[in-house]
């Protein structure tokens, strides 16, 4: 069974973002995963983080974990979907799909021992 893996929540200041939510909720952020453009939320499961964006939008992603990032957009696009070029980072594979309606969703493969 597939479960979600990993999301983000788009926000236009991430600063701003990282105040907001660690008043409501008490969220801390792992320095050493974050950067200007990312917040990674310390001690999260799944494990999700504050992402930036050019405007504020409803923007929250959610990346499945999976065992084969390429042959499952592979079987997106078998399906009628469509499929962005993976990409690679410290934390895995990942790549943007979407569903035959338009509705998009992240496949993320983790990186070896996450």
């Amino acid at each position: 069974m597939t479960q979600l893996g990993y999301f983000t929540i788009g926000v236009p200041d991430i600063e701003k973002a990282r105040a907001f939510y660690s008043a409501l909720f008490g969220w801390t952020f792992d320095e050493a995963s974050s950067h200007p453009t990312y917040a990674h939320v310390a001690n999260s499961e799944p494990a999700f983080g504050l992402t930036k964006l050019e405007r504020a939008r409803d923007c929250s992603n959610l990346y499945f974990r999976v065992e084969d990032v390429d042959a499952l957009c592979e079987r997106v696009v078998e399906l009628g979907g469509k499929a962005a070029i993976p990409s690679d980072s410290e934390s895995g594979r990942t790549a943007v799909v979407s569903d035959d309606q338009g509705v998009s969703v992240s496949l993320w493969q983790p990186a070896p021992g996450l």
